[in-house]
This record gives structure tokens, C-alpha cells and sequence, in this order.
């Protein structure tokens, strides 16, 4: 430790220094790079992310997040072994992509609803992309094909549910794992109020118990609308701009290193292991660029020739489930307001990239109906642009909400077989 300590800063003093070297070198291509990453933020994540960060922050701000996560506890805790706000936070980030699920459960894990290990648990699976994203920039924008949106689609979120279920051992030899250290607590108010408030677990029936949850966290905020609604729009803004910072830098950086040849050692690494597994080397680009920044791996995937559409789509699902450097450095910035550690979400994108390329792979002949044979012409020309819509963001919130009908209807189904099991227990020693 103490030699990681004395040598970091000198070595990332050098490695900026390096860059800033090769920007000065080439700066006509490193401008190139930047308005390059201006425009995918510009057009693909501000308009996509931007309204969902406001409206998570009102969510919160208003307890709907506590009573959705109290009628999901039954679900979330069997399963992936984090509270049932966990499945609100899981819900929105399927919908509205990375990164999101970070920023919400760096909120649950600031209110004290979550403990660290829980934290890390669901930070891990609730990282993924957005069904605009992925539908309208990756599936028609880069491959021209909206078809395939259902391979991918089923890939990435397949692999979400399994690296769950993986995650939920995590911390398993910790003592405090699943031990809250304090429970959010109503704001002042009568004493009557408080312990009803507080303590919804005494309350019969499950939907009380989820208005009660609701009702202690707006006691808790206290905030009247228009000042929630200029927090949740301040806040945003400020992690919308370091989100697009994140891109250009790292658009930037990619460039740089690529004019400077160092990245040709880690194409020809990528290509001999791609040879090795039996993929094609020509989706070198599309892994290497996904390594750093994810709409450059995924434009690659579509633009690569001489490999299979399965092979593309496979190579597609594993740069959104991986994320790229700018997302890990996103969801990093934010975690580190936080105990919560990266070390953990990093192996789980690098398993979850692994997954959904494997998936991708499986569930292709199942739902496309064709095997691996058919060769996907050559794309040499994308011009898109995908702005903003009302229609995609309505798109958006109906998955939204047919994920949260789905995780309550599930977790109705546990409560009743959780009293089945009660009745034919006591039934039993009768």
C-alpha cells in the first residue's frame, strides 16, 4: 500500500503530462475528437438522461421511491439480498441507462437505507443501458436494423438478472452486511405520528405498509415543491455536464493515443485473443473503442466487415454491458462521494460484458430464427443524428412502467407463497 501511495502520483503526473504532450502534437485531430464527443452528448445524452435525473430527484424528494421499495421487499431481498427500494432504483436505470442507478443508490445509501455492502450489491446490476440507446441509437442508427433490438435487448438485461443473483453473495462474510445502521426518521411532528410513520412493518397488509414508507420520507424531506424542483434541476445539471465532460475527454484521449501508435499494441492483443475464442478479428475496433467509450465501440460493432451480424450483435452486447471507461469514471465520481467501492462494480460490468456477449450468441437462432451464417453487409456511411422525441421518451416510461407492474407482480406472488408457507405450516403442527 505504501508503494502504491508513493508511486501513484508521480505516475499520473507523468501519464497527464504524456498527453497533454500528444494533444500539443496533434491538435487539429484532438479538436476533431472533442466535437465529436460534444455531439453524442449533445444529442444522444443530455436529451435521454436529463429528464430522468429531474424526475428521480422529485421521486425521491416525494417518497415514491420508499413505496415502491416497500411493496418490492418481499422481491428484492430473497433474490438479490438488497432492500426493496433496490427494485425502484433497478427499474428506473433499465429505463434510463447509465448512470443513473449509481446516482440513485449513492441517494439511498445518503438517506441511510442502504448499508455499504447493499450499496455495492446494487450498484453493480443496476448499471446498464437505456432502451433509447440501445433501440434507437445502437440497433437503427448503427446497424440499421431494429430487429436485432431484441437479441440485444434480451442479452444486456438478461445479463442485469444474472449478475444480480451473482452479486447477492458479495459481502457474504461480512458481519454488518445487511445491518442498517439507522432507518430514515420522519421530521419533527407529533410523537404519535412519528412511531406510526417509522415503523410500518406493524401495520397490517403490505400497501399500508408501502404508504406508511412513503409517508416518513416526505416527514423526512420537508421541502416544499418549487424548492425540490430547483434542487432536482440543479443537480442534474451538474451531473449532466461532468457526464458530457467524461465523454469529450475521453473521445480525446482515445484519439491521442491513437495517433501516438500505442494503441496498435492493444489491437493486436484484442485480435489474437478475438482468434483465440473463434471470433472475428475485425471486431478488434469495436472492443477496443468499447473499452474506452461505449457509443464508439457500438458505432464500430455496426461499421465492422467480414464478421456475422450474430458475431456484431454479440460484440455490440458486450460494449453496453461493460460500459467503457467514461461510465466507470462517471459512476466512480459519484460513488466517491460515497464508502461505497469500485473494485466490486468493476468486475461486475466485466462479468456482465462477458454474459450478454455470450447470450447474445445463445438466444441468437432462438429469437432471430437463422443461425450465425448470414454475413452482415458492410455499413461505410452513417449520418445519424438521433435528437430527442416525445415519442421515444414515452417508449421510455411505458418500460418503465411494465418493469415496475412486473417486479410488483412478482413480489405479490412472494407474499402470497410466503403466507401459503405459514398457513400449511401451522396447518402442519396442528
Amino acid at each position: 500500500m505504501s508503494l502504491y501511495r508513493r508511486y501513484s502520483l508521480p505516475l499520473l503526473i507523468l501519464i497527464l503530462l504524456s498527453l497533454f504532450v500528444l494533444m500539443a502534437a496533434y491538435p487539429q485531430s484532438s479538436l476533431n475528437a472533442g466535437l465529436r464527443g460534444l455531439a453524442i452528448w449533445w444529442d444522444v445524452l443530455f436529451p435521454s438522461l436529463f429528464p430522468f435525473f429531474v424526475i428521480s430527484e422529485l421521486l425521491l424528494g416525494f417518497g415514491i421511491v420508499h413505496f415502491i421499495g416497500a411493496l418490492l421487499d418481499p422481491l428484492m431481498q430473497p433474490l438479490f439480498r438488497v432492500p426493496g427500494c433496490g427494485g425502484f432504483v433497478a427499474a428506473v436505470s433499465c429505463a434510463s441507462g447509465y448512470p443513473i442507478g449509481a446516482k440513485l443508490t449513492a441517494k439511498l445509501w445518503e438517506q441511510r437505507w442502504i448499508t455499504r455492502i447493499e450499496g455495492e450489491r446494487l450498484v453493480a446490476f443496476t448499471t446498464s443501458s437505456d432502451p433509447i440507446f440501445l433501440i434507437g441509437a445502437v440497433s437503427v442508427g448503427f446497424f440499421h436494423q431494429p430487429e436485432i433490438a431484441l437479441v440485444l435487448g434480451a442479452a444486456h438485461y438478461g445479463g442485469v438478472l444474472l449478475i444480480g443473483l451473482l452479486m447477492r453473495f458479495h459481502g457474504t462474510r461480512s458481519g454488518d452486511a445487511d445491518i442498517h445502521s439507522r432507518q430514515p426518521e420522519p421530521a419533527s411532528g407529533s410523537t404519535s405520528d412519528a412511531k406510526t410513520s417509522t415503523s410500518p412493518a406493524r401495520q397490517p397488509g403490505q400497501l399500508r405498509q408501502a404508504l406508511y414508507a412513503m409517508h416518513a420520507a416526505r416527514l423526512e424531506d420537508g421541502r416544499p415543491f418549487g424548492e425540490l424542483l430547483r434542487h432536482a434541476i440543479t443537480s442534474s445539471l451538474r451531473l449532466i455536464i461532468v457526464v458530457g465532460g467524461l465523454v469529450v475527454f475521453f473521445c480525446v484521449i482515445l484519439e491521442a493515443l491513437t495517433n501516438s501508435g500505442l494503441m496498435s499494441g492493444l489491437r493486436l492483443l484484442t485480435a489474437s485473443l478475438l482468434t483465440v475464442c473463434g471470433l472475428p478479428p475485425t471486431l478488434t475496433e469495436s472492443i477496443v473503442g468499447g473499452i474506452f467509450e461505449v457509443t464508439l465501440g457500438a458505432q464500430a460493432a455496426g461499421e465492422a466487415t467480414g464478421a456475422a451480424l450474430p458475431f456484431k450483435v454479440a460484440a455490440a452486447a458486450f460494449v453496453l454491458s461493460w460500459g467503457g471507461l467514461s461510465v466507470h469514471a462517471q459512476v466512480a465520481s459519484i460513488l466517491n462521494m460515497t464508502n461505497l467501492r469500485y473494485m466490486p462494480f468493476l468486475l461486475a460490468r466485466a462479468a456482465h460484458g462477458v454474459i450478454s456477449a455470450l447470450l447474445a450468441l445463445l438466444l441468437w437462432r432462438p429469437l432471430m430464427g437463422q443461425g450465425s451464417s448470414p454475413v452482415f453487409h458492410p455499413i461505410y456511411d452513417i449520418t445519424w443524428s438521433p435528437g430527442f422525441s416525445s415519442t421515444m421518451l414515452l417508449q421510455s416510461l411505458l418500460l418503465l412502467a411494465c418493469l415496475l407492474a412486473g417486479m410488483l407482480v412478482l413480489s405479490c406472488l412472494s407474499v402470497g407463497t410466503s403466507h401459503l408457507f405459514a398457513w400449511w405450516k401451522r396447518a402442519y403442527r396442528q
